[in-house]
């Protein structure tokens, strides 16, 4: 056979260029992942290239293929325009539109690739992207283990399904159970949300994102902050641990754990939980918080206390139970307290069962065994109605069973009783603090089965007798805290008893208690210790002042109704 010169030139070229391309890649040694020569060898399908040149090396056969070139090994698909097979080591370098084709279900691209048959690993770079069904990820470098079907990519990439992009800087993918691991400045777009992360999990069929470290999830409907959790990108439903908070435009929602449905609004908080309403910056705490945002309904158990303040003032209540009712329509808020309601506020404490807290209104609605105290006042009744006015205490009214005492001076009791009372309190100038204002009492109507016993005072401060009236119908009003003038109406039945005959039994009317003792004080209501009062100081005697003294000549009888 004569010997075509062009051939031989052809076959010489070829041989530098692999000498070249081996001292550039040095993947043809026995020190990489090709150093196993067991395994199945990477198969030529035919017809195997448009160009084939074999080379001959001491010790091993090369393989140089151009064009259409095609691959199979162990049931995978190889595509590539340029190819460079050991077919002893079991290794392909593939150069030009390089593509994997597994099974049904996975493709990945690239421009250039380095395959190891014997560990059957695949070194993708360039611009690679893996499909896989209804997913796409785009990196510039994949590690593609077939083997395990765990996909690493070190570079950044990106993430494309139906519903989400997902970006990170690196990240791995298990092809078998379709989990991605993302870390560093994570990020997943969706139509309704974004979510950014340090470290995600992702499960490209069940949709559910699982993560530690910080994380936030922006969405219209607010946002979440949370360290540890699961999240439902279909379901929109949360599941966070290790302090979570949900901001919505109304509220805050902070718990140790917090699981929350975007679609519904709904969230359930355990443990220290902490609600906040941004309109008025009422703040809701207990152990266990659920909020209903398309409903404006949020309720706390174990240890419920609400804090809402009123201009410079706070009122605190605590209950078992605490409810939030927003009406979006007037934008307005109710607060609800049921079973053991305490109440503290700078001029009103109560205690009762049952309690509602109109804020716009400032009308604070008492039920069940009421009782209030306010300054040395103590009120009581079947139900009580108090009104607020900038920012103090108004107008109280008692309904059924009312009953209100008050301590003088001298540590009598002054007492009023009747079915409903009604008692209008102001504002006077605190002379210890010019700055500040006490309440104290007006005026108090009662109406129906009157009764009241009041001690009188002379100018020394002491008492010159006691007044026990009964009537359908009467009016005291005060002046400085003390009481000024009493009107009774409708047939009054009185009775005035010098000091030196007023028995203890004569000191009361029926169903007096005084319970100063039960008053509650900010550090209770707050469910805190109490401090320890210190021991009173001896005192030198001074003048007493009379509190309550009215002025002969001011009582006055009458039968007008």
């Amino acid at each position: 056979m004569r010997c075509n010169p062009f051939h031989l030139f052809r076959v010489f070229v070829v041989i530098l260029l692999l000498g070249s391309l081996a001292g550039l890649h040095p993947v043809w040694g026995q020190s990489g992942p090709s150093a196993s020569a067991t395994g199945e060898k990477v198969e030529l399908l035919p017809p195997g290239a448009d160009s084939l040149v074999v080379v001959n090396q001491p010790g091993m056969v090369v393989r140089k293929l151009f064009n259409n070139v095609r691959f199979r090994h162990k049931g995978v698909l190889m595509y590539c325009n340029l190819a460079i097979q050991n077919v002893t080591t079991n290794v392909i370098e593939a150069y030009g539109n390089v593509r994997i084709i597994q099974g049904d279900t996975i493709s990945v691209r690239s421009d250039t690739m380095f395959y190891y048959g014997n560990t059957r690993l695949a070194n993708m770079r360039g611009h690679v992207v893996l499909k896989d069904r209804k997913m796409t990820l785009s990196t510039s470098q994949l590690d593609y283990d077939m083997a395990n079907g765990l996909a690493v990519y070190p570079k950044p990439g990106r993430i494309v399904d139906r519903e989400n992009v997902l970006t990170s800087k690196e990240g791995y993918y298990d092809t078998r159970t379709k989990q991605f691991t993302f870390r560093q400045n994570v990020k997943l777009v969706n139509p309704k949300y974004t979510l950014t992360a340090d470290s995600l999990l992702y499960n490209s069929l069940t949709k559910i994102a699982t993560f530690q470290g910080p994380t936030k999830i922006v969405s219209k409907d607010g946002t979440l902050l949370a360290r540890e959790g699961q999240y439902n990108t279909i379901t929109r439903v949360s599941n966070f641990q290790r302090r979570a908070t949900v901001e919505t435009d109304k509220y805050t929602l902070t718990g140790d754990t917090l699981d929350f449905d975007n679609t519904t609004e709904i969230g359930v908080a355990r443990g220290n939980v902490v609600m906040v309403a941004k309109s008025d910056q009422t703040i809701l705490t207990g152990n266990q918080g659920r909020y209903n945002g398309k409903a404006g309904v949020s309720r706390l158990t174990g240890n419920a206390l609400v804090r809402s303040a009123i201009n410079q003032d706070t009122l605190y209540m605590r209950a078992d139970t605490l409810f939030s009712f927003d009406n979006k329509e007037k934008k307005t808020r109710k607060l609800v307290g049921q079973k053991n309601v305490l109440v503290y506020k700078s001029d009103l404490q109560s205690r009762c069962d049952s309690l509602v807290y109109d804020v716009a209104d400032s009308v604070i609605y008492f039920f069940k065994k009421p009782i209030v105290w306010s300054e040395n006042y103590q009120l009581e009744a079947d139900s009580i109605t108090a009104k607020l006015k900038n920012n103090h205490l108004h107008t109280m009214l008692l309904r059924s069973k009312s009953f209100v005492i008050s301590q003088d001076t001298l540590r009598n009791f002054n007492q009023v009783k009747g079915r409903t009372i009604t008692a209008h309190f102001q504002q006077l100038a605190d002379k210890a603090n010019p700055t500040e204002s006490k309440t104290s009492l007006d005026r108090v109507i009662v109406e129906g089965n009157g009764q009241s016993i009041y001690f009188a005072m002379d100018d020394k401060n002491k008492m010159v007798g006691l007044n026990h009236v009964e009537c359908s119908k009467m009016n005291l009003e005060f002046k400085e805290s003390k009481v000024d003038r009493i009107r009774f109406y409708g047939r009054p039945d009185a009775a005035f008893v010098p000091p030196h005959e007023v028995t203890d039994d004569k000191k009361h009317l029926d169903g007096f208690r005084w319970r100063k003792d039960e008053k509650p004080t900010k550090a209770k209501t707050l469910g805190q210790a109490e401090k320890p009062a210190d021991e009173p100081k001896p005192k030198k005697p001074e003048k007493i002042n009379a509190s309550i003294k009215p002025s002969p000549g001011k009582t006055v009888l009458t039968d007008k109704k």
